[in-house]
C-alpha cells in the first residue's frame, strides 16, 4: 500500500502523463508533423515514465526513489522541448512537466 506522502507526486504524474498524452495527440495534427518529431518523442517517454512512477508508487515499490529521480529527468527535457513551441498544447504540457519534475524530485529527496 503506498503513503500519503506519495499522493501529490502521484496525481502531478497522472496529469503530466495526461498532458503528454494530449500534447502528443496535437503534434500529430499540426501542420509541419517533421517539425514536431523531437517533442512528439518526448511526450511519449514522459508519458510512459509518469505512469511508471506513479504505478511504482502506488505499489510502494523499493524503487520509486530512484524510478522518481529518472521521471523527474525525462520530465524536465520534455518541458524543456515543448517550451520551444508556441503551441498552447506545447505551453500546458511544458507547465505539467516541470511540475511533475518538482514533486518527483521532493519524493525522491
Amino acid at each position: 500500500m503506498y503513503t500519503q506522502s506519495y499522493e501529490e507526486c502521484i496525481q502531478a504524474c497522472i496529469e503530466c502523463m495526461e498532458a503528454c498524452n494530449v500534447c502528443y495527440d496535437a503534434c500529430l495534427g499540426e501542420e509541419d508533423v517533421q517539425m514536431m518529431a523531437d517533442c512528439i518523442r518526448s511526450d511519449r517517454e514522459c508519458a510512459d515514465i509518469c505512469a511508471f512512477a506513479a504505478k511504482s508508487m502506488q505499489s510502494n515499490s523499493p524503487f520509486a526513489r530512484q524510478i522518481c529521480t529518472l521521471c523527474a529527468d525525462i520530465c524536465e527535457a520534455c518541458g524543456n522541448e515543448c517550451k520551444k513551441h508556441d503551441h498552447s498544447h506545447c505551453q500546458r504540457c511544458a507547465e505539467a512537466c516541470f511540475k511533475c519534475a518538482e514533486e518527483c524530485r521532493k519524493m525522491a529527496a
